[in-house]
């Protein structure tokens, strides 16, 4: 494994994993009121677009970082907008 790939994976791995507290803690709360829906909606697709990016790479670690990535962004996603679909029922 080259230097380049091993800084890479290292890389995959953090940022992947740093997602992992923050997705546990909306999930088990199913509170997402104060997270930011443009940051995640963002950090959404620039992953995606990272994992297509991958695909054209053909490089397996930036697609399945990615992919995992967005998998766990979506799940913050479905959650922060149930919030906002809650609270805009509760204020009618």
């Amino acid at each position: 494994m080259t230097e380049s790939i091993s800084f890479g994976a290292i890389a995959a791995v953090l940022t992947t994993t740093a997602f992992l507290p923050q997705a546990f803690k909306v999930i088990r709360t199913g509170e997402a009121k104060s997270l930011s829906l443009s940051m995640f909606l963002m950090m959404f697709v620039g992953t995606l677009l990272w994992a297509l990016h991958g695909f054209d790479l053909k490089d397996k670690p930036m697609i399945y970082a990615n992919l995992t990535t967005s998998a766990l962004n979506a799940v913050i996603l479905v959650i922060k907008i149930r919030s906002i679909i809650r609270e805009k029922q509760a204020n009618s």
